[in-house]
């Protein structure tokens, strides 16, 4: 029985195209240059540093918007030679925030994004089915923030962030024929974050942000098991007659820090560039407390610890935008993003790739609002899948387009 459960992923993301399970798509007008952070035009730049919302040239700033994303993973085992391929629904990752200065030197907001989540779907009788069949994950970040400018060059703003998750996965109990679902809508978590932004001139803007970890508490999940002798099984696992048992788990979202710049090389042409660094190395290890079922692999049985062994990872980020006219504007990007495992490492229920990414868009402003467009096409790096501990080996392969649609609002007075 220790294998039912041994690749557990709780509320972890299944973006293909992302380092781990971080999904970055916070901005569409960020995406566009490669989800660099150092724009403080409108209140999308309260995500990436709430410092930025001080240098934001209105009173009252509003942003929101959505992306479509798509992804595809193929796994073929070398021995066999049988392939399996994921059949995604479109992801669809949004963000909305507000910023407002109610006196001069301060500012506070509202962010809220979605920076963890996707949905990733096998074929329910493929040779993995033990690990993963289907899983869909939500979450949400909640963050009110703060920003005091120190001086017209400098300022400092923090945020609060409350989490909100929900995590539904199916996968085979192949022992007795059956199935098992785990299911939670309600898990949270709480952090925080803080950052500087510079302007030492006006050509150039500086960001350094720090965003904490937050561990995803899971404090009433349900796990429910599905098999053709149902009623033997439940009396076996300690189950109640409809199949089911009560679990705890902590995923952690790890930490990340970034440092992001933007000058402008001329007035119409401005280049920036992000380096972040993720403290994946804490998910080395996933724990689940069962209140009944014994299908743990520790001394007491109804708890089972999955190894993750992540490591910290890194993302290097270059964009750029050019100004045809003061109403219409031209958007590019690039950027390489690291698994933060390896081959021996891989899952299936987290498929992760080394990937190169390149970004595009336009932005186009009438007065006091704003229209943003964008895509990103994303080219991950195959992986010899070595896994010994769940015993999955073969290859891995994978592919993903993402676009987006933002809008904002621009109060200067």
């Amino acid at each position: 029985m220790k294998k039912i459960l041994v690749s557990t992923a709780l509320l972890a993301g299944v973006l293909s195209y992302a380092g781990g399970f971080r999904v970055s798509l916070q901005g569409v007008k960020q995406l566009a240059m490669a989800h660099t952070s150092a724009h403080a035009e409108d209140a999308s730049v309260a995500f990436f540093n709430p410092a930025g919302m001080s240098f934001i040239p209105s009173r009252l700033s509003i942003a929101a918007g959505g992306f479509g994303a798509s992804n595809k993973v193929t796994f073929q085992n070398l021995n066999t030679l049988n392939s399996t391929e994921t059949d995604n629904p479109l992801g669809t990752p949004i963000y909305a925030a507000i910023a407002f200065k109610p006196i001069e030197n301060l500012s506070i907001g509202l962010s809220i994004t979605t920076p963890f989540g996707s949905t990733i779907e096998y074929p329910y009788d493929w040779e993995g089915k033990e690990m993963v069949q289907k899983l869909e994950l939500k979450s949400f970040y909640f963050q009110p923030m703060v920003s005091v400018k120190m001086a017209p060059w400098l300022s400092f703003g923090a945020s609060y962030i409350y989490a909100r998750g929900s995590v539904n996965w199916d996968k085979g109990v192949t022992q007795f024929g059956g199935t098992v679902n785990i299911n939670d809508e309600k898990a949270s978590g709480h952090g925080f974050g803080f950052g500087f932004y510079f302007r030492p001139d006006p050509k150039l803007d500086v960001s350094v942000a720090y965003r904490s970890a937050v561990d995803m508490k899971a404090k009433d999940g349900t796990a429910t098991f599905k098999f053709p002798a149902q009623n033997t099984i439940n009396g076996l696992l300690g189950l109640n007659s409809e199949g089911k048992d009560k679990f705890t788990a902590t995923l952690p979202l790890v930490e990340e820090y970034t440092i992001g710049l933007t000058y402008k090389i001329t007035p119409k042409w401005l280049v920036s560039a992000d380096f972040n660094y993720h403290g994946w190395e804490r998910y080395s290890r996933l724990t689940l407390d069962f209140a009944n079922a014994p299908i743990g692999n520790q001394p007491d049985a109804t708890i089972l610890v999955a190894p993750k062994n992540f490591r910290n990872s890194k993302t290097f980020r270059l964009g750029t935008q050019y100004m045809f006219n003061s109403m219409v504007f031209g958007r590019l990007g690039a950027y390489y993003d690291e698994s933060p495992y390896t081959d021996s490492n891989f899952i299936p229920e987290t498929p992760s790739f080394n990937s190169f990414v390149v970004t595009g868009g336009l932005g186009f402003k009438v007065k006091q609002f704003g229209v943003d467009v964008a895509g990103g096409y994303v080219m991950p790096q195959s992986r010899d899948v070595k896994n010994d501990y769940l015993g999955f080996y073969g290859q891995a392969k994978a592919q993903a387009f993402y676009f987006g649609l933002g809008l904002s609002y621009n109060l200067i007075n």
